[in-house]
């Protein structure tokens, strides 16, 4: 199949099932199209002894598809550039402490965490794993991805102070849970660094991405100013926004990092300005529908990778142990962070049930999961993530009205 017609079927069943899901299912449309697909795929595996060959085939057209660089070296620039680019500064900036605790700290320790549960939980289940193993697990299923429920916090009218921080959360925790994850696989192999070197790798990548980003978002506002053409304007955006991320992976900096900064930058330096010097609303309109396609067409990819993953018994079991110890562990860090911000920040308002049920994982845990070396125990790994990523996007996701009309009876 050529990249054209891959595409286009993408392109086909993300519209499709997205217009399913928005007639009949009354579901967001990222979580019903997912949901849809996976249905889909399982029916292929169900049926393929009364029509042989239509697997075979499937499993093929997904085979093409090389998820792991499909996802970390070109959609992800793109989806977190568009998700921090629209979001409301204002807020964010009010929400810079509980965002830093929560993208960095509360990372770090549900990487910890996670890790010790899948320890000496996995061998019950007959699955020995080291301790390399389980922190690869737990760095890559620890970073929130809510991009399938902004959808609806917007919609619901969830107060914009907790929005802002689950939605800051889970761009900068992507790209701190992307650099530990990079540093122990630096580290499995063969590469021993003392723990200050580690820490200063890990920071140098950080704070590399960031400045990165900053300037190169500094130049991008300078040259829109410059020009009165708003189809110009964009494609500065979409050059920032993949350039940026393309030379901060160049120069082995965090692009995670490097995009997200990018994003708010301009999108500061352009506030600056007013609509007759920068076409803020046609430049608005376009990245909204850029993150909303790219979206739909990620969720298909999420829901037809179920074909590729060997599942077994022992599988299925860690995915379940792993659900219910990500669902925990997200409660108890979030109660733990939110107790500091409000010894540090008395009167701060937030939603542990918000916060801890809209803590979503997505395609990054599954792209990062498919780079976990062989030798690491990347088939029960891929297998775990994906059982959590399903449950997380699908009733998690799906679920989460209930918990926005729970919240705005009791915003405490």
């Amino acid at each position: 199949m050529t990249i054209l017609q891959l595409l286009s079927f993408l392109l086909g069943v993300a519209a499709v099932f997205g217009w399913i899901s928005s007639r009949w299912l009354r579901l967001p449309i990222t979580i019903g199209t997912m949901l849809l697909t996976v249905i889909a795929s399982l029916l292929l595996i169900a049926l393929d002894p009364l029509i042989p060959g239509v697997r075979p085939w499937a499993v093929e057209l997904v085979n093409q598809i090389d998820f792991e660089r499909l996802i970390l070296h070109g959609m992800l620039a793109v989806l977190l550039f568009a998700g921090a680019f629209l979001l409301d500064l204002k807020y964010l900036a009010k929400q810079k402490l509980a965002v830093t605790l929560l993208s960095v700290v509360a990372t770090l320790l549900s990487t910890a965490a996670i890790a010790a549960i899948m320890f000496f939980v996995l061998p019950l289940l007959g699955l020995q794993a080291g301790w390399l193993e389980c922190l690869f697990f737990g760095a890559l299923i620890s970073p929130t991805d809510p991009i399938a429920v902004l959808e609806m916090l917007r919609r619901v009218g969830i107060p914009k102070h907790v929005e802002a921080q689950l939605a800051g959360e889970s761009l900068f925790n992507d790209g701190v849970g992307a650099v530990v994850f990079l540093a122990l696989l630096d580290y499995s192999r063969g590469s021993l660094p003392s723990a200050w070197q580690l820490t200063g790798t890990v920071l140098l990548k950080a704070g590399g991405g960031l400045a990165l980003g900053i300037l190169a978002a500094w130049l991008t506002s300078a040259l829109m100013r410059l020009v009165n053409a708003y189809q110009v304007e964009i494609l500065f955006t979409l050059t920032l926004a993949l350039g940026g991320y393309a030379l901060a992976e160049a120069l082995h900096l965090s692009a995670p990092l490097e995009a997200v900064a990018a994003a708010i930058a301009l999108r500061r330096f352009n506030s600056n300005h007013a609509p007759s010097e920068i076409a803020h609303h046609n430049i608005d309109s376009f990245w909204t529908v850029i993150d909303e396609v790219q979206n739909s067409v990620l969720y298909v990819l999420l829901g037809l990778e179920v074909l590729a993953i060997p599942f077994h018994a022992s599988a299925a079991q860690s995915g379940l142990v792993a659900t219910a110890a990500v669902v925990l562990v997200r409660l108890a860090v979030v109660a733990l962070i939110l107790l500091c911000l409000r010894l540090l920040q008395p009167g701060h308002q937030s939603s542990l049930l918000v916060l801890t049920w809209g803590g979503l994982r997505g395609g990054l845990s599954i792209a990062l999961a498919l780079a976990v070396p062989v030798s690491q125990g990347r088939h029960w790994i891929l297998a775990t993530t994906y059982i959590v990523v399903v449950f997380s996007i699908v009733l998690q996701g799906g679920s989460m009205d209930l918990f926005l009309h729970r919240f705005r009876k009791s915003p405490a």
